[in-house]
C-alpha cells in the first residue's frame, strides 16, 4: 500500500523538526460557499492537516461553540453528501493536504456504511474520527474503512489507562488524537507539563504521531503543545472566529473569511516557532 497523505505529512513534519497544526472547521458553517472559501485557504494559512466536521444535530462530545456551528450548517442546508462534495472540490485544487472527517456515526449509518466509505475515498478523504464508536464496535465502520484504505483515528483521554490503550490503538492509524482535558470541547486547557507527560506515555505504546487538542486558543499555547507533541489541534477557537464574522442577520460578513484565515496564520506562526525537544 502506498504512503498516504497523512503519513507523508507527518514524515515531513518530523524531517523539519517541528510539530504540525491541525485545524478543525465545520463543513457548511455558516453556509456552503463561505465554509468552502475557508477550507480552500487553510493550507496557505499554515494548516498542516485539516479536520472537517460533519454537521450533526446531537453532537454530545462538543461544547456550545461547535454545537452552534453544526446547527448553523444544518440550518443552511448542509448534508453529509454535500460535505463529501466539498472535499471533492478541494481535491481538484489541492492533492497534498490531508483531510480527516470528524463527527458521529449516525449520519454515516443513515448514508450507508459501504456507500459512505466508497464515496469518501472517491472524494479524497484521508481518514475518519468518529467520536461515538468505541473499539468494541469496530465491525460497524472502522474495519470496513481501514480495509478500503481510510485511516481510522482514535481518541485517547486522561482516563485512558495503560490497560485500555492497547484496545484503543487496535486498528488505529494516521495519528492518535489525545484529548488533553476531561469534558466537552472548548472549555479549558491542559498544562504543558501534563501534555508532555501524556505524550511520553502514549509514545510508549505506539509509533503513531500524537496530536493534542481541546482548549488551545493562542499561538503561544499552540507552540507549547507543538514543542512536545507531533501536532496541536485547534477547533473551538477557529469556529468562534467564524461566529465573530457573522453579521447581525446571522449571515457571513464581508471580512469573515479573512478573519478566520488571519487567525489560523497566527496559530501556524506559533507552531512553526516551536521546535521539538
Amino acid at each position: 500500500m502506498s504512503e498516504s497523505r497523512l503519513e507523508r505529512r507527518f514524515a515531513a513534519l518530523k524531517a523539519e523538526g517541528r510539530g504540525g497544526l491541525v485545524t478543525f472547521t465545520t463543513a457548511g458553517d455558516p453556509d456552503y460557499d463561505t465554509a468552502y472559501k475557508i477550507l480552500q485557504r487553510l493550507p496557505e494559512a499554515g494548516a498542516d492537516v485539516i479536520e472537517l466536521g460533519m454537521p450533526f444535530s446531537d453532537p454530545m462530545a462538543d461544547g456550545p461553540s461547535i454545537q452552534a456551528a453544526g446547527l448553523r450548517a444544518l440550518d443552511a442546508g448542509m448534508t453529509l453528501r454535500k460535505t463529501l462534495e466539498m472535499v471533492r472540490s478541494f481535491r481538484a485544487e489541492d492533492d497534498v493536504t490531508p483531510i480527516v472527517l470528524m463527527g458521529y456515526y449516525n449520519p454515516i449509518y443513515s448514508y450507508g456504511v459501504d456507500a459512505f466509505v466508497k464515496d469518501a475515498l472517491d472524494a479524497g478523504v484521508d481518514g475518519l474520527i468518529i467520536v461515538d464508536l468505541p473499539p468494541e464496535e469496530d465491525d460497524e465502520l472502522c474495519e470496513p474503512a481501514v480495509a478500503a484504505g481510510l485511516h481510522f483515528i482514535r481518541l485517547a483521554t486522561p482516563t485512558t489507562d495503560d490497560a485500555r490503550l492497547p484496545k484503543v490503538l487496535t486498528n488505529t492509524s494516521g495519528f492518535i488524537y489525545y484529548v488533553s482535558i476531561m469534558g466537552i470541547t472548548g472549555t479549558k486547557a491542559a498544562s504543558g507539563d501534563a501534555v508532555r507527560a501524556a505524550v511520553t506515555r502514549l509514545k510508549g505504546h505506539t509509533d503513531l504521531p500524537v496530536a493534542v487538542g481541546f482548549g488551545i486558543r493562542t499561538p503561544e499555547q499552540a507552540a507549547e503543545v507543538a514543542a512536545v507533541a507531533d501536532a496541536a489541534v485547534v477547533g473551538t477557537a477557529i469556529v468562534e472566529q467564524v461566529k465573530a464574522g457573522l453579521g447581525p442577520d446571522g449571515l457571513a460578513g464581508a471580512g469573515l473569511v479573512d478573519g478566520v484565515i488571519d487567525y489560523v496564520a497566527s496559530l501556524a506562526q506559533g507552531v512553526r516557532a516551536a521546535r521539538q525537544g
